[in-house]
């Protein structure tokens, strides 16, 4: 009888996302933010000061992790074009509709020839019951082994899970408040955002050309 190997997820770390969480098969939970950027060259001398001043405080009185992830991606100009395509459709005056013809292919080709990247910035909040102490790890070959092995999924309940994410949602909301402070926007990614996050960043050729259902579409055995 042949060798049945095992599948891509179950070297996966996500057991679950759910109630705008991450939940991970170690029995962690994640929350991500995704932040607006800032123009830090057009800032005045003074106002760069206080910007890095401010950034400094808010890590050194950071008492738990984060991850700062930044993706870049192309330039999605799908729905942009779609309009276009509309307002082509409905002008009746054949001067303007050859103006849109022209323009929705130099937008087209702009974006081609230029590749034009869009970055996107997100901070991973993380909450652990089971956080060892440092050094506890194990040595560079057990980590090395750890990754090449499927993940040990540890089951969570109902209760614990809310204990957890009660938890979990201080540490977002003090990240939110100083971040915030910094002048910059913050939004806390919801289920349907997380899971095209990942879905995204795990099947970025795919994702380009076939996107994600909404999640209130999917049928789901609880």
């Amino acid at each position: 009888m042949p060798k049945v190997n095992k599948s891509t997820q179950a070297y996966l770390d996500i057991a679950e996302i759910k109630n705008d969480t991450v939940i991970m098969k170690d029995g962690s939970i994640r929350a991500t933010i995704m932040v607006s950027s800032i123009n830090f060259a057009l800032k005045s001398e003074d106002e760069q000061a206080a910007l890095v001043s401010n950034y400094v405080s808010f890590l050194n009185y950071l008492n738990f992790p984060i991850q700062i992830v930044v993706q870049s991606r192309k330039l999605d100009i799908e729905k942009y074009m779609k309009r276009i395509e509309s307002a082509e459709r409905e002008v009746t005056n054949e001067l303007l509709k050859r103006q849109i013809v022209n323009y929705k292919a130099y937008v087209k080709e702009l974006i081609d020839i230029g590749d034009i990247m869009t970055k996107r910035f997100f901070i991973v909040v993380p909450y652990s019951p089971l956080e060892k102490k440092s050094g506890s790890g194990g040595g560079f070959f057990m980590r090395l082994g750890a990754v090449f092995a499927p993940a040990k999924v540890i089951q969570m309940n109902q209760t614990k899970f809310e204990k957890y994410l009660h938890d979990l949602n201080q540490r977002v909301e003090h990240i939110k408040m100083n971040i915030s402070s910094l002048g910059l926007t913050v939004v806390r990614l919801d289920t349907q955002s997380l899971i095209e996050l990942y879905y995204n960043a795990y099947n970025p050729s795919i994702a380009a050309n076939q996107k994600l259902t909404d999640i209130d579409r999917l049928r789901i055995e609880q």
